[in-house]
């Protein structure tokens, strides 16, 4: 299968596609967007920017206690200089925490609790935020090769009213932001789950926990080719194409081939 993907034509249709699929909605909407200094959710920002108006963007920065790489959230939102606010969701999600624990006593809390739990508080509050507002439609920053492999929380961060990349591969969403003259350091950013952590204490990638590349995942997304790990990849797909199921996310489509689109439907 031939791939194509003319970077000038599809970040316009991009742009366009969510300038009427806002206003279609609420012409004096407010987009809500959480900023967490990575490629989604700067090239998302970005695109809405241009889209709506730097005005009707609201960036907000949710930290779980002390986070790390908060500068590149703040970096994003000075540099296409919307309206901003920060939340920390600490007491939120220790809260809950403590909470879990006393009915659960004497166990240890399971990864899927840790690693789900605030990214769904992220989004709880996103929402939170756009009520405040009334006139908030709260965006969703997913991306096509993260959600066929099951990297999205359901209900978390595969939440959301509408989404400008959820068709989009890794390697597409990083080219827009490129072109749209994103800093480097923030559309080129390691992918991380933000908690799981190599031998040395760093934040281990999301490739290296996957096993596989985001190269490698987008080949087979946009031609179907039987590459190394196809088998992993179709594995990892079939165990997690419930959440896409669940829920159906509105989004720009690109109109290009989508292997799993193609042959599952979804």
């Amino acid at each position: 299968m031939e791939y194509n993907f003319n970077i000038a034509e599809q970040t316009k249709k991009c742009i366009e596609w969510t300038r009427e699929h806002v206003n279609a909605i609420n012409p004096n909407a407010i987009v809500v967007i959480g900023i967490s200094g990575g490629k989604d959710s700067s090239c998302c920002a970005a695109i809405l920017a241009e889209a709506l108006g730097k005005d009707r963007v609201l960036g907000v920065m949710m930290p779980n206690g002390n986070q790390v790489d908060i500068a590149d959230s703040k970096a994003l939102i000075a540099h296409l200089g919307i309206p901003s606010m920060e939340i920390n969701i600490a007491h939120a999600v220790n809260g809950l925490t403590n909470q879990i624990q006393e009915k659960f006593p004497g166990q240890e809390l399971k990864q899927g609790y840790l690693t789900n739990t605030p990214a769904r508080i992220r989004m709880t509050t996103l929402f939170g935020i756009a009520a405040q507002l009334e006139n908030g439609l709260v965006v969703n920053t997913c991306n096509r090769s993260e959600d066929c492999v099951g990297y999205s929380t359901l209900f978390g961060d595969n939440a959301g009213v509408f989404s400008p990349v959820c068709k989009l591969t890794t390697e597409e969403v990083i080219a827009i932001g490129d072109y749209l003259g994103l800093p480097n350091n923030l559309t080129h950013k390691t992918p991380t789950d933000g908690m799981s952590l190599n031998a040395d204490g760093s934040l281990m990638g999301d490739e290296a926990k996957l096993g596989v590349t985001y190269h490698e995942i987008n080949t087979i997304i946009r031609t179907g080719e039987k590459t190394e790990n196809y088998d992993r990849v179709l594995n990892l797909y079939k165990r997690s194409v419930f959440k896409l199921d669940i829920v159906r996310m509105p989004g720009y489509d690109p109109g290009l081939y989508d292997y799993f689109e193609e042959n599952f439907g979804l």
